[in-house]
């Protein structure tokens, strides 16, 4: 995984509660054995039309969001099923930060376990970020080192993380990158009970 320090991006707002994981990536795309190549499908349903034309109505279609990586939504970001498709497919299309109020528990941790950083903020919070990318062309840093989220307009505030998830995100482990990080105990272990 690649690591993730301070990130700065364009926004996308989408401003909905409860977005599930069939909505974020449809259940028909998931015949992959690899991660790679969800991307194309991420809020499917809505970007494309019964024929699967890109639908102008949908806000991701829209020329000033190309390029986006840091998707702000509403609260219960990821409820439905446990598919770790939904953050493959988020990634995949170039969202490396999600904020959100409030998430599903198992997409959060598929999130930190596949290199997305998840935010938690205030709905406030939330709903101003929103809004200041509905408007214009908007970016945010957001420093994971020092667990802020700022913009160069006054906008800055913190949030919490777990430590563990922190520290992986930071160095871009998955959890078999961590267990290589005890390699030379494995080995002595293994040398021992021979």
């Amino acid at each position: 995984m690649e690591p993730i320090r301070k990130h700065q991006g364009l926004v996308y707002p989408l401003n909905r509660a409860n977005i599930d994981t069939d909505q974020i990536i449809p259940k028909q795309f998931l015949k992959r054995i690899s991660r790679q190549g969800f991307g194309q499908f991420v809020f499917y349903n809505w970007r494309f039309d019964s024929k699967g034309e890109l639908r102008e109505d949908f806000s991701l279609n829209q020329p000033k969001y190309k390029g986006t990586s840091i998707l702000v939504a509403g609260e219960n970001f990821g409820c439905g099923s446990s598919r770790e498709h939904a953050p493959w497919a988020i990634q995949d299309y170039g969202f490396r930060v999600v904020i959100a109020p409030s998430y599903a528990d198992i997409f959060y941790n598929n999130c930190t376990k596949n290199g997305i950083l998840p935010v938690q903020l205030t709905e406030e919070e939330v709903q101003t970020l929103i809004q200041n990318a509905e408007t214009e062309s908007y970016y945010l840093t957001v420093d994971l080192e020092e667990k802020k989220v700022y913009d160069n307009q006054g906008f800055e505030t913190s949030f919490e993380i777990d430590d563990y998830k922190r520290e992986m995100l930071l160095n871009g482990w998955d959890e078999i990158a961590v267990t290589l990080t005890h390699a030379d105990k494995i080995s002595q272990f293994e040398e021992a009970r021979k």
